[in-house]
């Protein structure tokens, strides 16, 4: 039963975005002591695999006291003693808080396992998605963890390092009232989406989805094209979904089913394909390569002890897991011509 605690977790946080439509607040705010939601992924592991939100209990997931692994040199970390994460939060089950306000997920008990390894203690710092790579090149925080697909734009702005991969997916309402079934039934509609991320691109025909996005669906399909509801968190576009101002809501896989195994009765995956896997990645300032490289030996040894496999089966994320090869494989090219996004 481990899905019993996401759950509970799950359906709290739906009842906060659902009191705050019910109320007319445009955009409902979550604080640090609510029971947050879900954000960014990808990859395609099977809906089973990548669902749900783990027990809302902090916990590294690995060895009280793990070997150090690699040091990294004082002037590029921000305090000598911590590794400062940047993350998103709430964006289960990859980063939210649990009801005492403490920062968990997948991602979190990663980045602990690897400071742990670095030697340091960590701190979390929510960010803004849209805004995030401008924290950690501006010296706000040493490193990204928060379900950030690797792309050529930011790539040319961080150096990335890969670490997990996850589908993304629609959610309707439940019972499908819009008999969304395909990629062609979201042309016309109106799709909520959080800014910044690869979901805004692929249903606006940007970034890396200039070709094969949404747009060029609907234009083979002689239909007009969906209309993106961008929103800064991502819980206020889950709101909008329930509320009925938006046909469809699009985040990762494990975001969606989460959300959707948590309240049956009001959301539903909806069946349209997922689009295809994609990696994600760790981000870190270009200037900052021992940090990198550090960063990189702590997640190799995570997977070679078994300590990071352990920590995405906790969150039943276990069907995005790299290989130490994968974790080393090319990336694409930077782009020429990097955005802020």
């Amino acid at each position: 039963m481990r899905r019993l605690s996401g759950h509970a977790f799950l359906t709290t946080l739906l009842a906060l975005v659902i009191a705050a439509c019910t109320n007319a607040a445009p955009t409902p705010t979550l604080g640090p002591t609510a029971s947050p939601a879900p954000t960014q992924a990808s990859g395609a592991p099977s809906p089973t695999a990548t669902g749900g939100a783990a027990s809302a209990t902090p916990s590294s997931g690995a060895s009280a006291s793990p070997a150090v692994v690699a040091s990294v040199p004082p002037d590029q970390l921000l305090f000598a003693d911590k590794l400062v994460i940047c993350s998103d939060l709430p964006y289960p089950p990859q980063e939210y808080f649990d009801d005492s306000g403490n920062p968990i997920g997948s991602d979190i008990e990663l980045g602990e396992g690897i400071a742990a390894r670095l030697g340091l203690t960590t701190k979390i710092e929510n960010s803004v998605f849209s805004s995030i790579i401008l924290a950690v090149t501006g010296g706000k925080c040493d490193i990204i963890i928060s379900a950030q697909n690797i792309t050529p734009e930011r790539l040319g702005q961080v150096d990335m390092i890969p670490y997990f991969q996850a589908g993304q997916a629609f959610m309707v309402q439940a019972g499908n009232p819009s008999n969304i079934q395909t990629a062609e039934d979201l042309c016309g509609k109106k799709i909520a989406v959080q800014t910044g991320t690869t979901m805004l691109d692929y249903v606006s025909g940007s970034g890396g989805f200039t070709e094969g996005g949404l747009p060029d669906v609907c234009s083979a399909a002689a239909k007009s094209d969906a209309e993106a509801l961008t929103f800064e968190k991502d819980p206020d576009a889950v709101a909008a979904l329930q509320a009925g101002t938006a046909d469809a809501y699009m985040a990762d896989l494990p975001v969606v089913i989460g959300y959707a195994d948590a309240s049956p009765d009001q959301f539903m995956l909806a069946p349209v394909p997922q689009i295809a896997p994609a990696l994600e990645g760790i981000s870190v300032a270009k200037t900052n390569t021992a940090l990198r490289d550090a960063v990189k030996k702590a997640l190799e040894a995570m997977i070679a002890d078994g300590s990071y496999l352990q920590i995405l089966t906790k969150y039943q994320v276990e069907g995005g897991a790299l290989t130490v090869e994968e974790v080393n494989q090319p990336l694409p090219s930077p782009a020429p011509s990097p955005s802020s996004t």
